[in-house]
């Protein structure tokens, strides 16, 4: 079985949708192929992928409510290549968004399931992940652990040839065992869609968020997002900037 992912961003790189697609990419058997869809000049490339794929992940940033607008072409030329080559398609869909509630996605999946119905595809249905930012910011979070852990083993063994230092080991499992806590949702519902995609079957739309609360959220939302535009020119110049178009 083939199972083609595709992942949607715009962004280059530590984009959210890269994270997800990986996170989904360890539920899924068979044969992986991952692709980029960042400009025109990727559309053929990805539908040749798709001949002898028995599935697809869409893993997909929401914009405005919907499917990024880089994508919508894409889609139009699957629609008809899937036409003119009776192929039959499992399509499932991997969203996140900024916003806490996992449900904003909803709209975008429908777009998905309509597109479905239109190109002849079985939609098999998807996950709607709210805070997407922030749990891709908790990758960087452990992997910034791992190497304090590394960096306090080896001033251990150095100082008393200790390769265990107890409180080094105690913060480094507890700071991963919180940072897992705050992806169990996502982890949960991406492996039940897994076991859907290994088995050809329909998931069924699935809304889940970052296990934090809603008031802790928006607090380290507003200052993520201020000290990013500062750095992006300015509290107000980054939100405004005229960002220059990548594609082809």
């Amino acid at each position: 079985m083939k199972t083609v992912f595709i992942n949607c961003s715009p962004k280059k790189r530590f984009c959210a949708s890269a994270y997800f697609l990986f996170l989904q990419r360890l539920f899924v058997g068979g044969q992986k192929v991952t692709e980029m869809l960042r400009k025109p000049s990727d559309h053929a490339r990805i539908l040749a992928e798709l001949r002898d794929a028995r599935a697809v992940v869409f893993c997909v940033p929401l914009y405005v409510d919907g499917i990024p607008s880089h994508v919508l072409p894409f889609m139009e030329e699957m629609e008809a290549y899937c036409k003119e080559g009776d192929l039959h398609l499992n399509v499932y869909c991997v969203a996140n968004n900024g916003f806490i509630e996992g449900r904003q996605n909803e709209p975008l999946m429908q777009l998905f399931e309509n597109f479905c119905a239109r190109a002849g595809l079985s939609w098999g249905g998807g996950v709607g992940i709210g805070g997407g930012v922030m749990l891709n910011v908790t990758r960087i979070l452990f992997i910034v652990d791992i190497a304090l852990l590394l960096v306090n083993v080896t001033l251990s063994v150095v100082a008393t040839g200790d390769f265990f230092p107890r409180e080094a080991w105690v913060s480094f499992a507890t700071n991963a065992l919180l940072l897992l806590y705050f992806n169990l949702g996502v982890l949960f519902y991406l492996g039940r869609m897994g076991a859907a995609i290994r088995k050809g079957s329909s998931a069924g739309k699935k809304y889940t968020r970052i296990l934090i609360p809603s008031f802790v959220f928006i607090l380290f939302a507003d200052i993520f997002f201020t000290i990013i535009s500062l750095f992006q020119g300015g509290i107000f110049r980054g939100w405004l900037a005229r960002k220059e178009y990548e594609g082809s």
